[in-house]
Parts: C-alpha cells; structure tokens; sequence
C-alpha cells in the first residue's frame, strides 16, 4: 500500500532534506521514524529536497509499505518518534500512481527577509536580512518579468542536476509590514538554489545597484556569474505543493498546523507563519 503524508518541520539544524551518511537530515529523522512504526525499512519520496536550513510549512512525501496502520498511527505514532521540529500534519493512504513528486503540479515557495539596521537576534534562523532600504515597488517589477518559461540557468546551482533549466513561475508577488518582507514565487518546479538566487538578485535591484530590467538581461545570458550571489537559506519556506483533485491531497489551507498565522484569501496558500509578524512591528516601532 501506498501512504502520503503532509509534514511540517524547522530546518534550521538538519543538513537539508537528502539523507546523508552522518544521518543529519531531515529525511533520516522521518525514515527512522516511519521503519519504527511500520517494523519495516521505509524509504520515502518527497515533493522537493530542500537545502541545510530551509523551512517548509507543507511537504508532501509518499512511501510504500506492507505494515497495516491506522492513519492515527501514521500522523501521532510517528509524530511522537520524531523531533520535536519535524511534525506530521496529514496522512492517508493513496492511489499506487501517485508520486509526490512527479504528481505535484506547482511548488509555491515564500521568502521572509527582515529589512531594518540591525540584525535579528530571536529569529536569526527564521528570516533572512538586509541592512539597506529596498524599493518594494522595484523589485516587484523584477520579479514579474520571471513570470512564464523561460531558462533559469542564471539562478541555477553549479552543482544542480536537473536535466533542463527551464522552468514556469506561475506566481511572483512582494508585501511587507514595516520591516518584514515576504516574498512569494510559485512554480512548476524549482532548480537548485533558484530561489535564493532570485532573492539575491532582487535585493541587489531594491537597494538601487541595478535597474528592474537586469533581470531580461539575466535571463537572456543565462550565465549563472552575470547573477547575484546565493541568499541566505534561513528566510526560505516551503509553503505548498498543489495536486490534481483526484489524488485527494488537501489544499494547504485545509492543513491545520500551528505555525498558520493567516491566509491569503485570494490563493488559499498557508502563509508564512511560525514567525510573529506582531513580533516584528513591536520592534520596528521600539
């Protein structure tokens, strides 16, 4: 049988999503959690393999196993096996044609960047940051000219080893509340480090470095060097990954997790949250 399962998790101390050898990644944590539950060995499939630091409010992995559960066993059972910064939200048993990988139909990602003078203390692990003034308005421009296909060769990882850099963003889109900025890009699918390298390209673009239209020229070299410097991680969130209707995968928004702090009522996405935005007014008035 097959088994999906939405988790959330803080990835501030694991070396990214990929099993590694010292066993410090978060899939580690959820393989030996699940092979305990089930008394099998359990390799799992994810969405997407997020980098040593990154966040993620809505991951949806799949797994196959002969171990009869019920779904509690699957979501407390587990949870109560796992660390106390990985969560199961969901789980259910699946079709045997569904991957969660090769399913999903877009990846939605959010970036929160904390803009002021100095920098975070509290949340050093929750939110990137940047010193000087960004131009909202600008930025949001740049970002919009990466809306459709195209090749992302300038923000693609050297070591990335996707077959094609050519990706479709669906979504781009900047707010802010005082000194916390959140980004937000949906896509097909993402390239290594392409996220954090568009961030990097649009702060350079806020804080008056290069014009909005950089990014044409970005995207018409695709020389990953012409390209800003990779972001920080520790701003970035996983924050949804969308399915046909027919696998019977919820919408993010029908996921309560605790870290929800609101909804985007225009695209349902569970917005970034574990971080309180309240915590951020307080002190950019003090």
């Amino acid at each position: 049988m097959r088994i999906a399962l939405i988790l959330e998790y803080d990835g501030s101390r694991y070396c990214g999503w990929q099993s590694q050898p010292q066993g410090c990644s978060i899939q580690d944590a959820l393989e030996a959690a699940l092979s305990a539950i089930a008394k099998e060995e359990i390799r799992i499939v994810t969405a997407g393999r997020t980098d040593t630091g990154v966040h993620a409010l809505y991951q949806v992995v799949h797994f196959d196993t002969s171990a009869r559960r019920p779904v509690n066993a699957w979501v407390r059972g587990v949870n109560a096996l796992l660390p106390n910064d990985i969560a199961i939200l969901w789980a259910d048993e699946v079709s045997e044609e569904f991957h969660a990988r090769y399913s999903a139909l877009e990846r939605c990602y959010q970036y929160l960047l904390l803009n002021k003078s100095t920098r975070p203390g509290i949340h050093h692990n929750k939110v990137g940051w940047h010193h000087l003034p960004l131009a909202l308005e600008k930025m949001q421009l740049a970002g919009e000219i990466l809306i459709g296909e195209h090749d992302f060769s300038a923000f693609r990882a050297a070591e990335c080893q996707a077959r094609s850099p050519v990706r479709t963003v669906t979504h781009f889109h900047i707010s802010r509340r005082n000194s916390l900025i959140v980004f937000e890009l949906s896509a097909n699918g993402f390239l290594h480090h392409m996220v954090r390298n568009i961030i990097g390209c649009l702060i350079y673009i806020g804080k008056g470095k290069y014009p909005p239209e950089w990014m044409y020229e970005l995207l018409i070299n695709c020389n990953r060097s012409y390209a800003a410097p990779t972001f920080s991680a520790t701003g970035l969130y996983l924050t949804n990954v969308k399915y046909d209707s027919r696998w019977r995968i919820p919408e993010s928004y029908e996921v309560s997790g605790i870290s929800t702090l609101f909804l985007n009522d225009q695209s349902h996405q569970k917005n970034i949250s574990s971080i309180s935005m309240d915590h951020f007014d307080k002190q950019s008035m003090a």
